[in-house]
């Protein structure tokens, strides 16, 4: 599950100031501190308030964060490149809990680390929905640079092991509280959990060694993909830190609608207007297909909302399987405006409903009907 960002733990715009920040901190941990809230989950919320609070309070953390979200200042598992100090305002009551509850930074924080997923919004005409197509998609994603790969020095020179942590990345830390002592592994400060020092940096991302960068991919558009569907290009998400794996990328498609069908999976719904007489006689109709239109009878008698099927006429299983159906809903029109003789042929075909049916040529009548209300 994506980690909920910073500004909104804290309820701070991007912008906010040092002081709104810390303002905001100071209101969220005396709502969350265990002490003061009895809940269960308050201990948790307050880690997570913490957490916000350490990354967006220094302007180099809250730098990296800006520019490459959570993979700036860690792996978005709770494991940061650079070890958080007790609050000032609550006396390292942050160090204590993460003691208890398995703080930040326990681990070492230069193994390989999984990018980021991406996600991309793509619309579609019906026609390229139902056919398939190929799509070009923007995104902006982190990359490795392309001076240095990655490894954030410049042309000819690698980084160095720390001094302070011997190349492990990790060092330990003690530290006395109302509950005892207490001794934690936490990432290098000087090195930020890397155990390698950048001495000569990169002129291109400053010893970053990732940067953002706007790439266009074409997305293979599968025949019969529905509205809300999700595309997954794998490896084209953001790139893994310290040699791992990059995420991935889901394109969603949103498909326009079409003038005469309404999809229902891989069906059509179509709703053909009947003149009410012909109906009642019997009739063909011409209903438009994802091809060539097709001729559908209608039997004397057709109801109001009867349904027929065009087997085979629909939409190819994005899945794999048999073509959908088009499902033709009849839809009975009566006439609304009617002149004398018209009124006066009805009300006499009215008056003769329950003649025999032998001597009571119906053809007749509604021929006539019909006949008029063309003229």
């Amino acid at each position: 599950m994506a980690k909920q960002d910073y500004y909104d733990i804290l309820d701070v715009p991007k912008d906010a100031s040092d002081e709104d920040i810390r303002k905001a901190f100071r209101k969220k941990a005396m709502q969350y501190h265990p002490d003061r809230n009895k809940k269960e989950d308050a201990a948790e919320k307050f880690k997570t308030v913490n957490e916000a609070y350490h990354v967006l309070s220094d302007q180099e953390r809250r730098s990296k964060y800006d520019q490459f979200g959570h993979a700036g200042v860690g792996d978005g598992n709770g494991n940061f490149w650079q070890g958080f100090e007790g609050s000032d305002i609550f006396g390292g009551v942050g160090d204590v809990f993460d003691s208890f509850f398995g703080g930040f930074g326990s681990q070492k924080t230069n193994r390989p680390q999984r990018g980021d997923d991406l996600e991309a919004l793509i619309d579609l005409t019906f026609e390229e929905a139902v056919f398939g197509a190929e799509k070009s998609v923007n995104i902006r994603r982190v990359c490795k640079c392309d001076s240095c790969s990655g490894t954030g020095s410049d042309h000819g020179s690698s980084p160095v092991n720390c001094s302070n942590c011997k190349g492990s990345g990790q060092v330990k830390r003690s530290q006395s509280s109302l509950f005892g002592q207490f001794v934690q592994v936490v990432p290098c400060p000087n090195c930020e959990g890397k155990g390698t020092i950048i001495t000569n940096p990169c002129k291109t991302c400053n010893k970053l060694g990732y940067f953002r960068k706007e790439s266009s991919l074409i997305v293979t558009i599968p025949a019969g993909i529905d509205n809300g569907m999700k595309i997954r290009l794998s490896g084209e998400g953001n790139v893994g830190f310290f040699g791992g794996p990059s995420g991935n990328l889901y394109v969603e498609v949103r498909i326009q609608s079409h003038k005469d069908f309404i999809r229902h999976g891989k069906d059509l719904i179509y709703h053909a207007i009947v003149n009410i007489f012909d109906a009642s006689i019997g009739s063909t109709i011409e209903i438009p297909t994802l091809g060539k239109p097709e001729q559908l009878n209608i039997p004397a008698g057709t109801q109001n909302d009867a349904v027929f099927s065009l087997r085979g006429k629909g939409i190819t299983d994005v899945n794999g399987g048999s073509l959908g159906n088009i499902k033709v809903i009849i839809k009975l029109i009566v006439p609304t405006k009617l002149t004398s003789e018209q009124k006066k042929i009805i009300q006499n075909l009215a008056d003769n409903t329950n003649v025999d049916k032998k001597t009571f040529d119906k053809r007749d009548w509604f021929g006539r009907i019909r006949d008029s209300m063309s003229n």
